[in-house]
């Protein structure tokens, strides 16, 4: 809570006044440079999180069962995201089209819109905890508290605070962010770069397969594990789509030339880590749901746990205990590459993914060898590398 609201900033300020450069502002040079939320910033943000929260109220789609709980219920969730995010992406178009919002308002108002959004994920993250507070679920930690959440699954009269916010506001915002930074450089220099396309390409594939798979979000670590608190929310509404567009915003005034050779490596790179980041999601995701469907044509090899789950040993999940980082690697080097080798911080999205990765690989190992013991051990004997086969 110290760290990364700063670091954002910093993030901000590199790009917007040292050409994306690393340097070493004073903090009070950082605090000075803090914008306050403008009018239209407050108007854009509020707007955009209102018009998120009647899509996921009334757009149609289906209401699916999460994960069973702790008591044996399953709550309810309304799978819409898919018909939300193209909905959401035609208004902004038609609304940048029409004039009535700046094609390349992201650019002109950057800062304060991160300014808005730290404060809106800081006051939600206030009123989960009051809630938490009122329910008796605090501990004698209100720090902890605060930043970790007080309650697993917090609603408003059915609405899912944490559901909605881990995949409406901020991963939409994403993909409109870059597309409005295409729009600020088409506006600067009269082009939008092959780079450029291909950052803006790379990340909506991403985002849009998100929501063409929606109901695999329910068996996320997040969804299942996680309180909502201030880590998620700020995360979902603030560091999701204010540093994973580093290099959209980047490439506006970076307007550099790629080779065919060198796109063509690129694109290849981003399709290869899609097609392992995805195929080994849902072959996990279907044997959670039928553990008799075949595995490569051929009956599932398992370990079968004392406490009744299930471990796949066999497709994806036979190469390495989470292949899936694999893909999400090597899809964040291809969305940095295209940005050339000129300055470091456009890369990290792909230093970041490695901690963050490696960090999780190694909680969720701990999670597991504490709920599984001696099965979860003759697990990592026949399923040996932890990512990436043959290194680590």
């Amino acid at each position: 809570m110290l760290v990364l609201p700063p670091l954002t900033y910093y993030f901000w300020l590199c790009l917007r006044d040292h050409d994306g450069a690393l340097v070493a502002p004073s903090l009070g040079e950082l605090i000075h440079n803090v914008p306050a939320p403008t009018p239209r910033a407050l108007a854009l943000y509020g707007a955009w999180l209102a018009s998120q929260i009647v899509l996921q109220l009334w757009a149609p789609g289906r209401v699916q069962a999460g994960v069973p709980l702790a008591d044996g219920s399953r709550l309810p969730y309304r799978l819409n995201g898919w018909v939300s995010f193209w909905v959401s992406l035609a208004a902004a178009l038609v609304a940048g089209a029409a004039g009535v919002i700046p094609a390349g308002v992201a650019f002109d108002e950057f800062g304060p819109l991160l300014t808005t959004a730290n404060l809106i994920a800081g006051a939600l993250a206030l009123g989960l905890y009051a809630q938490g507070r009122r329910a008796g679920s605090t501990t004698r930690d209100p720090i902890h508290d605060y930043f970790m959440g007080t309650t697993l699954n917090p609603r408003l009269r059915g609405f899912d605070l944490k559901y909605f916010c881990e995949s409406r506001p901020g991963l939409i915002l994403w993909v409109l962010f870059d597309l409005s930074l295409a729009a600020a450089q088409y506006e600067r220099h009269g082009t939008v770069t092959t780079a450029m396309l291909l950052v803006n390409a790379f990340q909506f594939l991403y985002v849009a397969d998100y929501f063409f798979h929606e109901e695999a979000i329910l068996t996320t670590w997040d969804i299942k594990h996680e309180k909502f608190g201030w880590m998620l929310a700020w995360g979902d509404l603030v560091w999701v789509p204010f540093t994973y567009t580093i290099q959209a915003y980047y490439l506006v005034d970076h307007t550099h030339a790629l080779s065919p050779a060198a796109t063509a490596g690129m694109v290849a790179l981003n399709m290869a880590g899609y097609a392992i980041f995805r195929a080994s999601n849902i072959q996990k995701h279907r044997f959670r749901r039928d553990p008799t469907r075949p595995v490569w044509g051929r009956p599932p090899e398992y370990i079968r746990t004392a406490v009744g789950s299930l471990l796949l040993t066999s497709g994806w999940w036979g190469i390495a205990r989470h292949l899936n980082y694999l893909g999400d690697l090597a899809m964040a080097l291809a969305w940095c590459l295209p940005t050339g080798l000129e300055h470091p911080l456009p890369y990290f999205y792909f230093a970041y993914m490695i901690v963050l990765l490696v960090h999780r690989e190694r909680r969720d190992h701990d999670v597991c060898r504490a709920k599984y013991g001696a099965d979860w051990d003759a697990y990592c004997r026949k399923v040996r590398w932890r990512i990436v086969p043959g290194v680590y």
